[in-house]
């Protein structure tokens, strides 16, 4: 009898676990390798469960980064193969008082002015860009996960050219398709 309640403990401490203490990833593979992330749910949760929500809608699959800076990041994750804005969900809250810097290597929301605009759009940081964290008073970009394999072909990717084109001004001048996205624990 002790056994089967020993058994059932376990059982129900599987669904019960804290999802703060699972170690969650995504692999980005994109047309230049592929890109693994160790995401950061315990400092970013609203931030790393909308992330994983588009993953798990497919909606980063057939995906470009659209805005590559040398020397700065790479952003992807709002628009198709044809350059067309994808259709988003609501937009999360601003999490950058979490204690995660903007370090080269970390992936944060990318946003509008205003600080509680973020929704599929992310970057991965090419340099340390401490300017982007927030102050008190001024709230930054909230870094949600870190690269963890695949930092070469960030650099890869941020080395590439870019051109102006309509009104973006940093567009790669052949397309980074982010293949798809997928998410491990």
């Amino acid at each position: 009898m002790s056994n089967l309640i020993c058994r059932l403990i376990s059982l129900v401490s599987l669904f019960t676990f804290p999802v703060a203490a699972l170690a969650l990833q995504a692999d980005i593979r994109t047309n230049h390798g592929t890109i693994s992330i160790d995401l950061n749910m315990e400092k970013a949760p609203q931030s790393v469960r909308n992330f994983t929500r588009y993953v798990r809608e497919g909606h980063y699959n057939g995906t470009i980064f659209h805005r590559v800076i040398a020397g700065f990041m790479i952003q992807g994750g709002g628009y198709d193969t044809r350059i067309r804005r994808k259709a988003t969900h609501e937009p999360v809250i601003n999490e950058s008082d979490n204690g995660l810097s903007n370090t080269r290597g970390t992936i944060a929301m990318a946003r509008t002015r205003n600080p509680d605009s973020a929704t599929s759009q992310f970057y991965i940081n090419v340099v340390d860009n401490p300017h982007l964290d927030g102050q008190p008073g001024r709230p930054g970009y909230t870094v949600f996960g870190k690269v963890i394999r695949g930092m070469d072909v960030v650099d890869t990717i941020a080395a590439l050219p870019t051109r102006a084109w309509g009104q973006f001004r940093n567009l790669p001048v052949e397309p980074v398709i982010i293949e798809s996205v997928t998410l491990s624990e």
